[in-house]
């Protein structure tokens, strides 16, 4: 009896130094996620006039991450506190769940809108345009809100952020596929398609050798960053399920609770990464906080940036 007791005291106990961690991580990429939302939230706003579908993306992206920082401080309290799922926990949950799926497909619609401006150009004009970019997130956002609510209804943990150990392995393939798979497999193919595309044009084109390397530099920096981010709490997932599934000892369930912590503070630190990002992606993200150049150096930055990236 003690020994079940014990166990189930380690459920849901994340070990002093582990916590400890998560909190001071979760300080940092508050403090440089607040700086570097901030600026892009200033240049997408006050300083680009055009509206383009990346803008659109970009601009939802920025206010995904933004969400999410803005409720670091709360999580790292709760989390700190070992705090019950109050009203409160549930709210910021929701928030921290929402925004951080909004991204993850952000991420995937930006990479498919580079992938048919490359692959198809002539079909991207029908299919690519500042509204068509506007509806598509703002479905995505009632489509993820509407999901969280579903699923956090039925989170029966008795702590904030604590595993749910009690949900059925079905749901949690299904969340998984839905959650990370499917984007995943949607970048990771659109990256292979745009790098093969991108080669291809180095060698036909020796001219534009310096640019065509970048563009493949940003395409693999940017599928890396969002593997290193997202795919260990993607696994932690698959690890949970086998563990319900065969079953586990107390020693193995601590060490996964902890485990758990630390990958998402990895994913959650996408929120600073992806501001890194908008100054490689954006093409008038550079011009506006770039000082201004001659019209010649960026008629052929503005055209070596539309063609690869």
């Amino acid at each position: 009896m003690n020994e079940s007791n014990s166990c189930r005291f380690m459920d849901i106990e994340v070990n002093p130094h582990v916590r400890l961690t998560e909190f001071a991580l979760y300080i940092l990429i508050f403090i440089f996620g607040a700086i570097f939302n901030a600026l892009a939230l200033w240049v997408f706003f006050c300083k680009i006039k055009k509206w383009t579908e990346t803008r659109v993306y970009a601009i939802n992206l920025v206010f995904a991450d933004f969400f999410v920082i803005c409720i670091l401080p709360f999580m790292a309290y709760l989390i700190w506190k070992n705090s019950v799922r109050d009203e409160l926990c549930k709210f910021i949950e929701a928030m921290y769940f929402i925004n951080m799926v909004v991204s993850i497909y952000i991420i995937s619609f930006i990479s498919i809108d580079r992938y048919i401006g490359i692959k198809h150009p002539l079909k991207a004009r029908a299919f690519r345009s500042p509204s068509k970019a506007a509806l598509l997130c703002g479905l995505l956002w009632l489509a993820v809100t509407f999901g969280a609510i579903l699923q956090l209804q039925q989170r029966s943990a008795h702590f904030c952020f604590q595993n749910d150990t009690s949900t059925s392995p079905a749901l949690i393939l299904l969340s998984s596929f839905f959650i990370l798979t499917l984007p995943l497999a949607t970048l990771t193919f659109c990256s292979i398609e745009i790098i093969r595309n991108l080669k291809r044009q180095l060698k036909m084109s020796s001219l534009e050798e310096k640019s065509i390397q970048k563009a493949l530099y940003i395409i693999y920096a940017n599928l890396t960053v969002f593997l290193v981010c997202f795919l260990p709490s993607h696994l932690m997932l698959f690890a949970w399920l086998i563990m319900i599934r065969t079953g586990t000892t107390c020693s193995l369930t601590h060490f996964m609770n902890n485990f758990s912590s630390m990958t998402r503070c990895i994913a959650t630190s996408n929120c600073c990464l992806d501001c890194i990002c908008y100054y490689f992606v954006t093409k008038e993200f550079q011009e506006a906080i770039l000082l201004p150049k001659s019209s010649t150096d960026r008629t052929t930055q503005t055209h070596s940036s539309q063609t690869h990236v």
